[in-house]
């Protein structure tokens, strides 16, 4: 008899980011027959509408902060006795690895890593080095979105770490077929473009002052040109401030946090992605899944390496708004109303290829821990 394990997912919140996203496709697609399901959210939120199938188990700490959750998530380890947990936030996975004495000794801890370790903290990266290096070796795994971001993590724990060896490059789930579903034409645009569509936290790292730069370049020559942000974070009320400061005025908007992102996909002329720094940005595969054109910088390896020479993509040649507003007028150039974009290189990323990378580590890591 095939034995069921149980496993428990942890995200602060289910708040609309990739990383959450991620898990909550795990929560929903990882087989019932063979895993016992548990999601933990850590912290409060009114955010999400997320809906699940009923063998997922949810359960609510409802901390303030995700560091005010450590009571809270011991009494949830207990109460649910998990053969193993992953975690899917860099802060969280800090908290549950230091936690770890407090749980079950049996139980198995995998961390998912969301973010290249060069963009946090950025004020004191040598603290957040020192944190990795003396916390994540006790990981019985760490699961990295790209080679770049695993080969980061290997120079910041040393080659004679012990998790040399556990350190795993597993692509991030997309639920592409939802995607494509959620693509339905909406009124919302109603003047003639191109209209131009963006996603993600307000932060710095984000890159969307040099997208507001690059989009005064291209709207001296497209000036019915839109552009629309969809997120919200910490540079909402400086981006908007630099937004009337350029003049873009009406031609530019900022919605906050959208519970349907994919229905601004329809009417969509392209994709940008301004990053400054970031390992894989979860909307850039989304985006491929329903045949977005896409123009994006050059914010990790990663994404050089997925976008370099693809149909449909422009990649910009440097980080700043020259390069980006550059590539953003060659696209404009050349892209007929609506034209989408096979994008074969996302096909990795699709649901069920990517859930069966991770069931596979999950199930090697609980049959190497048994056999020690």
């Amino acid at each position: 008899m095939v034995r069921r394990y149980t496993i428990l997912l942890l995200i602060p919140h289910l708040g609309g980011g990739g990383a959450e996203r991620v898990m909550a496709h795990l929560a929903r697609s990882l087989p019932s027959d063979r895993f016992t399901i548990h999601l933990g959210l850590i912290t409060r939120t009114s955010r999400s509408r997320e809906s699940f199938p009923s063998h997922v188990h949810l359960h609510r700490v409802n901390a303030g902060r995700v560091l005010f959750g450590a009571v809270g998530l011991v009494r949830l380890v207990r109460k649910t006795k998990p053969d193993l947990i992953l975690s899917g936030m860099f802060h969280l996975n800090f908290l549950v690895l230091l936690l770890k004495p407090f749980f079950p000794r049996a139980t198995r801890i995998l961390v998912r890593q969301n973010g290249m370790l060069s963009a946090w903290p950025r004020h004191s990266p040598r603290l957040g080095r020192l944190l990795y290096r003396l916390i994540y070796p006790y990981a019985d795994g760490i699961v990295s979105q790209t080679h770049a971001m695993a080969d980061e993590l290997q120079d910041c724990l040393g080659s004679q770490s012990r998790t040399q060896s556990r350190i795993h490059v597993l692509p991030n789930p997309v639920d592409s077929d939802g995607i494509r579903q959620g693509c339905k034409p909406s009124p919302k645009w109603t003047d003639p473009g191109p209209h131009l569509l963006a996603i993600g936290r307000l932060s710095p790292e984000k890159g969307f002052d040099l997208l507001l730069e690059a989009f005064a370049s291209i709207r001296i020559a497209y000036s019915s040109a839109t552009l629309t942000v969809l997120g919200d974070g910490p540079e909402r009320h400086a981006l908007e401030t630099r937004s009337a400061t350029l003049g873009l005025g009406s031609s530019t908007k900022f919605e906050g946090h959208v519970s349907d992102p994919f229905s601004w996909f329809a009417g969509a002329a392209l994709l940008v992605i301004p990053s400054r720094c970031e390992a894989l940005p979860n909307v850039l595969l989304e985006g491929a899944a329903a045949g977005l054109p896409i123009v994006a910088t050059p914010c990790s390896a990663c994404v050089t390496q997925l976008l370099q020479n693809q149909p449909g993509t422009w990649l910009a040649q440097e980080v700043s708004s020259g390069a980006l507003a550059h590539s953003l007028d060659a696209a404009l150039t050349i892209l007929g109303p609506g034209e989408r974009f096979s994008h074969p290189w996302i096909a990795p990323f699709h649901l069920s290829e990517a859930v069966g990378a991770y069931e596979n580590l999950i199930l090697e890591t609980l049959a190497l821990e048994a056999r020690q």
